[in-house]
């Protein structure tokens, strides 16, 4: 299992609903932040996946847990590690805390390997799925 990598997040006036409380929604558009941020810190650009390879990742499962509310202008962090990796998926273990540690939201986040014109299953590209498994065994 890889370390954590964490992005940071403040909840806006948008992210909320009327009593001021993140709307559940935005918990999952900030672990799609998460994805992103740690597909970028390992080089790996989905624009480019696209252009390049002709795939992009799209989410399949996610089994998020609400735990507790975030509120506006609370600053976040997101995290998420890989967990398992197959040649077409990853899976990846999420979570929404604030800056003090207390968990709000966590989740189990399935991402597999599409074709970005028909969007039917395609082998993550080896140097891709490369670069995130040595980057996971280097943070065992």
């Amino acid at each position: 299992m890889s370390d954590w990598h964490t992005f940071d997040v403040r909840v806006y006036f948008e992210d909320t609903d009327a009593q001021g409380v993140v709307y559940f929604a935005n918990y999952l558009k900030f672990m799609e932040r998460g994805r992103t941020e740690w597909l970028r810190d390992l080089g790996i650009q989905q624009d480019e996946l696209i252009e390049e390879h002709g795939v992009c990742f799209a989410l399949t499962e996610s089994d998020a847990r609400f735990l507790r509310p975030a509120r506006f202008n609370d600053r976040l962090q997101v995290r998420s590690r890989l967990v398992e990796h197959s040649r077409v998926r990853f899976e990846l273990e999420q979570a929404v805390r604030r800056v003090d540690g207390e968990v709000l939201c966590s989740a189990r986040c399935v991402a597999a390997c599409i074709d970005a014109t028909s969007f039917r299953p395609r082998r993550i590209p080896a140097d891709v799925l490369a670069t995130v498994t040595a980057s996971a065994a280097s943070n065992k």
